[in-house]
């Protein structure tokens, strides 16, 4: 039986041809408006069922007594962060449940862990990138510098973008560019005429859990006798290492690929229906992106934000049912990701692709939206 705030669906459209133009954003959000039904309990229960299972497994970082399964536990507690955190990114679209005051308070919550001001995040995700996904200049996540660009920056600044773009440096992009720069220490630029007040609220509450989460693993290791660097290694900094890795690469596989284009045009940008053609929808073995609470389903998601983390894998497949050659699906390997960020060093905006580091196409110029 289907829950009462879920719309009875329409005739389903048949599948467009390559060679038809491609719909509105409203007309494809319409094919999707089935599956956009929030269910309060399901969020709760979500979001108990992972802060339970974090819970576990950061007392199993005290209370184990081998090393090795300390870290172990806390490698694999960095990845149900990465679960609240998505609990928490749905809450912040308004799509966890039907109720926005509700939803704050949840995000906010789910937030947390990840040690993410919730208000920043609204601020720099919801307004920022998804209203201007791939535009250069206003969306900054994994956003490419041209070869003017790197060649302008200092040694260290050309340093740290051959690491982030190694294929190996996610993590550490992820860590300075986004999370330090924008989400917890932003500069007056970033926050333009907003007032800061709330912004500063939830970076003291931030604040305040890390140190209360360090405050309790340091007490944890004083009752046990344990080592208290090995404690607050397992507990507190491996956790953070694998979420902040975790998350990095999760939003280059989402924006990074040789068939993603990048602009820095408006007009030609709101031509190219970003909505559905900048993103990837990146495929596991095994049905593992089930893990990542079907966050990798991530054409569906910026077409439409309304729709909720346990309803995308059915918006992505209709989607792609409707929209045959028009979405980037790609399954992942390892041999993919580096072949990609071999690829997509910088991009080249008068010729409509991908370069290395020298300026040498490396994918083939995109289709220009005239």
């Amino acid at each position: 039986m289907r829950p009462s705030n879920i719309p009875s669906p329409s005739l389903p459209p048949s599948p467009l041809a390559t060679s038809q133009p491609m719909p509105s954003r409203k007309t494809m959000r319409e094919w999707l408006l089935p599956l956009s039904g929030r269910s309060t309990a399901r969020a709760v229960i979500l979001l108990c069922t992972d802060y339970a299972l974090l819970t576990l497994l950061l007392c199993a970082t005290v209370l184990l007594d081998a090393w090795w399964a300390r870290i172990l536990c806390g490698a694999v507690a960095g990845l149900v962060i990465g679960r609240l955190f998505i609990i928490g990114h749905d809450a912040c679209h308004q799509s966890l449940t039907s109720h926005r005051k509700l939803n704050r308070w949840l995000g906010r919550i789910a937030f947390l862990p990840s040690l993410t001001a919730y208000s920043l995040w609204d601020l720099g995700h919801n307004t920022v990138h998804h209203g201007f996904t791939n535009l250069k200049g206003v969306d900054f996540v994994w956003a490419p510098l041209t070869l003017d660009e790197f060649r302008a920056l200092s040694p260290t600044g050309r340093l740290l973008q051959r690491l982030y773009r190694s294929g190996w440096g996610p993590g550490a992009y992820y860590f300075v560019e986004m999370w330090w720069k924008k989400m917890m220490f932003p500069s007056r630029s970033d926050l333009g005429n907003r007032q800061s007040h709330i912004f500063t609220r939830d970076c003291l509450m931030v604040t305040a859990f890390a140190g209360l989460w360090l405050g309790a693993l340091a007490m944890a290791a004083h009752a046990m006798q344990q080592s208290m660097v090995l404690t607050v290694l397992a507990g507190f900094v491996v956790p953070l290492f694998v979420w902040f890795n975790l998350m990095g690469f999760v939003i280059y596989g989402h924006h990074t690929h040789v068939r993603v284009s990048w602009h820095n045009e408006r007009t030609a940008w709101q031509r190219a229906q970003p909505f559905v053609t900048t993103t990837v929808h990146l495929t596991f073995p095994l049905k593992a992106g089930a893990l990542l609470h079907h966050i990798m389903e991530h054409t569906a998601h910026h077409l439409d934000m309304s729709i909720p983390l346990y309803r995308l894998k059915d918006a992505q497949a209709r989607l792609e049912e409707l929209l045959p050659g028009r979405i980037v699906i790609q399954p992942f390997s390892a041999a993919w990701y580096f072949r990609t960020a071999r690829a997509c060093k910088l991009y080249d905006f008068s010729r409509h692709c991908w370069t290395d580091f020298s300026g040498n196409a490396t994918s083939k110029p995109a289709a220009v939206h005239g």
